[in-house]
């Protein structure tokens, strides 16, 4: 016969089973999500442990465009996408995020003023969202709501410009960021060979007219990131595959050249490529992606000169890195691998700067961007 106190034992144990049963249903609180940008059709969620570095697929979770670019909000969970079609204009995408599963709710979308959306920069205390169209050589300023969702086209900007190489027949605006100061945009135009640096009103959300930033011939601007205190702006040619050390006059929004690096291997006789360009967060380290010789490279920034010195050369764990994500802690960096076909994880020093392979890959067809949602 079981007694009574055996029931209560046998009815807490249950308990206890269910309740560790119904945990492990659950995704790890400190997991986070990440989207990824593809050459597809699809846009796929990842859940990314930073306390491990571990990552997992949870699959597709919006279609019907193509998300070459994604931006996550970084106050709300709201998620921002480009539809790269050249052949249409381009629109911008807002989407409510579901941080327990990674679902979209897609909120409304938005014209971006030019084709080919390929490119979006958020400036918070505006209110607005910046879109880069490739295909069309403009750069447009969009309003964004307080719940995040999308507003109306407010401004837009056509570069203008050629190069000598055969994808320089016009301009490509190919990426924006707000400069330090805040008064002006930074657009680096791949086709033009000029950064152009235009004036913004955070009152009234409208670009001007500005001065601009010529790069030499074949250069091919692709992104921009500024340096930690402002004075320095670093920019990644992505036809001649070098870096450019700027200086940056915020009164009189001028750059003005102090350094180029070439990210390509002594002897290298490949086509060239540069992809990506990120500092960390306290500006001591640069990150740069070479798709060229699929690979990775740490630069040290000397906070005196802004000038850059390599530290480290490392493979990207797969083919044709087209972009990556620092994460937030500065512990860790994500690869999209767009030839291969993966996610790869690097783990990173903060105090030297220097990255590791992980060795943890989730495959996921085509990436060309990613996204943290915080």
């Amino acid at each position: 016969m079981i007694l009574p106190c055996c029931y209560r034992l046998l009815a807490r144990c249950a308990r206890a089973l269910a309740l560790l049963l119904l945990l492990l249903m659950l995704p790890a609180a400190h997991a986070e999500l990440v989207y990824v940008g593809s050459q597809g059709r699809q846009i796929q969620a990842l859940r990314f442990d930073p306390a491990s570095g571990q990552l997992d697929l949870i699959g597709p979770v919006a279609g019907g465009l193509r998300p070459t670019w994604t931006l996550a909000h970084p106050q709300l969970p709201i998620l921002y996408v480009v539809d790269d079609d050249s052949g249409k204009e381009g629109t911008v995408s807002a989407f409510a995020v579901e941080r327990a599963s990674g679902a979209l709710r897609k909120l409304n979308e938005a014209p971006t003023g030019g084709n080919g959306a390929t490119h979006l920069w958020l400036d918070v205390p505006s209110h607005t969202l910046f879109a880069a169209n490739f295909a069309g050589g403009s750069t447009a300023s969009i309003a964004v709501l307080p719940d995040g969702s999308l507003g109306p086209l407010v401004s837009t900007l056509q570069g203008h410009g050629s190069g000598p190489h055969r994808r320089q027949a016009s301009a490509h605006a190919h990426a924006s960021a707000i400069a330090p100061g805040g008064h002006h945009l930074l657009v680096p135009d791949l086709g033009a060979d000029r950064v152009f640096v235009y004036g913004y009103d955070a009152a009234t959300r409208v670009l001007s007219p500005g001065q601009g930033f010529s790069a030499p011939p074949g250069s091919g601007p692709r992104h921009l990131v500024a340096g930690a205190d402002g004075r320095f702006v670093y920019l990644l040619n992505e036809l001649s595959a070098d870096v450019m050390a700027l200086g940056w006059d915020a009164d009189g929004g001028r750059l003005s050249l102090l350094q180029t690096v070439a990210i390509s291997s002594a002897g290298f006789t490949g086509t060239k490529s540069g992809a990506e360009i990120a500092r960390s967060a306290d500006g001591r380290f640069l990150y740069v992606a070479n798709r060229g010789e699929h690979a990775l490279l740490v630069y040290g920034v000397d906070a005196a000169s802004g000038q850059l010195a390599l530290l480290q050369r490392i493979g990207s764990g797969g083919e044709t890195p087209w972009s990556f994500a620092l994460h937030a802690s500065g512990r860790w960096l994500l690869v999209a691998n767009q030839r291969s076909g993966g996610v790869h994880v690097f783990g990173v020093d903060t105090a030297s700067g220097r990255l590791s392979d992980a060795g943890i890959s989730v495959a996921v067809a085509t990436p060309v961007n990613l996204s943290f949602m915080p």
